[in-house]
């Protein structure tokens, strides 16, 4: 809700509470209303622990829709699996996840609704070499966002025939920074084909307006950009040059495509309920949410082991596939199968907790406004 990743919390919530109110207008959950308990994580690891441990400690949550971080998400992932909780993630992209998953660290409490970075680093592999960039250097926030992105891009580039320039040593800055002169200056140097800023909004727009001020922006090098950046405002947030013109104009991005079989039913409802279109990633919450729900239906209980045991079963095939969640619970209650289909995606579910998904590609066109002008495929696994 607040900290680098506040200009998408407040929506994600929105979109959580939301289904929550939904389902509870249709009879609740083992005939039971579902209550939301909201915690900030405050963009921050150590914060992200707290908030955990009382959720699950004092709270005894059935289970937890977050963290937006990666880096949060990590932090609190173990207190989740030693509580027997349920984390399920609506856009923490890390590819660590999937490796943790795979040595068998999360016991099954791990699940997440937007794709793994590793399937991010090959679409912007992919947009980059469409725009015939053959150099890039990457800029970097050093955190598991960050650094799980860089390890999935530099490979993916180098397998199309790009250089990454500062390969040995990628351009990082903490977090938590605020001047950014000096990475900047860094990041460009060489003049590069393009850079790649893995940043979220608050800082992201820092590092851009710094790059314009020194007059780095413009010219030979393109900037591109990760989902961490696709936010409809980011052109204001960045700010516009001394001609009037928005700095950002033109840059090209890519983040997790929410095209699932219930997106316009979302979209329509989230419209009509807040009077404003929802935000990346709130599909992803709202999916998120309802395969806790529908599980705990599933599974007669509120235990997060008998959740995690049940999360495949309503969200996969072969069931039969229902994308209202309340028709969905009502099947559920029936002793029906069925495979919810979300606004996200269909919301298929590997062993790891991973699902799989195509990427939009984003620009921020003259006017400022934040465009979708294409999709990349992407199916590394």
């Amino acid at each position: 809700m607040t900290g680098d990743l506040s200009q998408y919390g407040s929506s994600m919530q929105d979109s959580a509470r939301l289904l929550v109110n939904t389902v509870n207008a249709c009879g609740g959950v083992l005939g039971q209303p579902v209550t939301l308990i909201a915690e900030d994580d405050q963009t921050e690891p150590a914060a992200g622990a707290s908030a955990m441990t009382k959720l699950a400690e004092v709270d005894r949550v059935a289970g937890v829709v977050g963290a937006a971080s990666s880096a949060v998400a990590s932090a609190a992932i173990d207190i989740a699996v030693r509580n027997q909780v349920i984390l399920i993630s609506p856009s923490s992209t890390s590819p660590a996840f999937t490796e943790r998953a795979r040595k068998g660290e999360f016991k099954g409490f791990w699940y997440r609704t937007a794709p793994p970075d590793t399937l991010q680093g090959e679409a912007l592999a992919k947009l980059a070499a469409a725009q015939e960039v053959k150099s890039v250097a990457v800029l970097a926030v050093n955190n598991d966002y960050g650094n799980g992105l860089l390890q999935s891009f530099i490979p993916a580039f180098e397998s199309l025939g790009g250089q990454v320039t500062n390969k040995t040593s990628p351009t990082r800055y903490p977090p938590d920074s605020s001047v950014f002169d000096s990475v900047v200056r860094t990041a460009f140097q060489g003049n590069p084909d393009a850079v790649l800023l893995i940043a979220y909004p608050e800082t992201g727009s820092l590092i851009l307006k710094a790059a314009y001020q020194q007059g780095l922006l413009g010219g030979k090098t393109k900037v591109l950009a990760t989902d961490g950046m696709k936010e409809a405002k980011i052109a204001d947030l960045i700010g516009k040059t001394t001609a009037g013109q928005y700095i950002a104009a033109g840059i090209l991005g890519t983040a997790p495509h929410a095209g699932g079989p219930a997106l316009s039913d979302f979209q329509r409802l989230y419209s009509q309920h807040y009077q404003r279109s929802p935000k990346i990633y709130d599909a992803n919450t709202w999916d998120a949410m309802a395969v806790l729900v529908l599980a705990a239906e599933a599974a007669k209980s509120t235990a997060g082991a008998a959740i995690k045991n049940a999360i495949q079963d309503v969200a996969n095939p072969p069931g039969e596939p229902v994308t209202n969640v309340c028709e969905a619970l009502a099947k559920v209650r029936a002793g029906q199968a069925i495979d919810y289909q979300g606004a996200s995606s269909r919301i298929d579910f590997n062993a790891l907790g991973d699902v799989t998904g195509g990427y939009d590609i984003w620009t921020i066109a003259p006017d400022g406004r934040l465009k979708i002008i294409g999709t990349i495929a992407a199916t590394s696994r």
